[in-house]
């Protein structure tokens, strides 16, 4: 038996139903399913989330420890959140990426080439824009 459990802080709350994890919080809610992997994901009590395998291979009982990892940062996610800095990156032809509509949306032109625009909406809750000390960042 390999079992670990994951503490829940303030102002989260967790439910779990037939492995699948919701977790919500004061930056919206999260949802993970764990269905692919034969675990048992408990609550043993409002504030602490008990992950647990019996009788498995090293590599099964080395989930145990990633499912509690993915709980964490589902908890870091909708607690602080993130901040993702990204850059376009290019050879030969130089990519062009506009952000537009509210920070919601972003057009990448010339991309491999192409005269065909591309467009990326971002998530809800997602806001992107362009870096004025970093050349191509986003």
């Amino acid at each position: 038996v390999v079992n670990q459990t994951v503490k829940i802080p303030e102002g989260v709350t967790c439910h779990v139903k037939s492995r699948l994890v919701t977790v919500k919080g004061p930056r919206g809610v999260l949802k993970r399913t764990f269905r692919h992997l034969a675990l048992d994901i408990q609550m043993l009590n409002p504030k602490l989330l008990k992950v647990e395998k019996w009788f498995g291979t090293k590599k099964e009982l080395a989930a145990v420890r990633t499912v509690c990892s993915h709980i964490e940062n589902m908890i870091k996610g909708v607690t602080k959140g993130f901040l993702y800095k990204m850059r376009a990156v290019y050879a030969h032809f130089p990519i062009n990426c506009v952000v537009t509509e509210n920070n919601s949306l972003i057009e990448i032109r010339n991309f491999l080439g192409e005269k065909y625009i591309r467009k990326v909406r971002m998530a809800s809750g997602v806001t992107v824009t362009n870096s004025t000390k970093q050349k191509d960042e986003l």
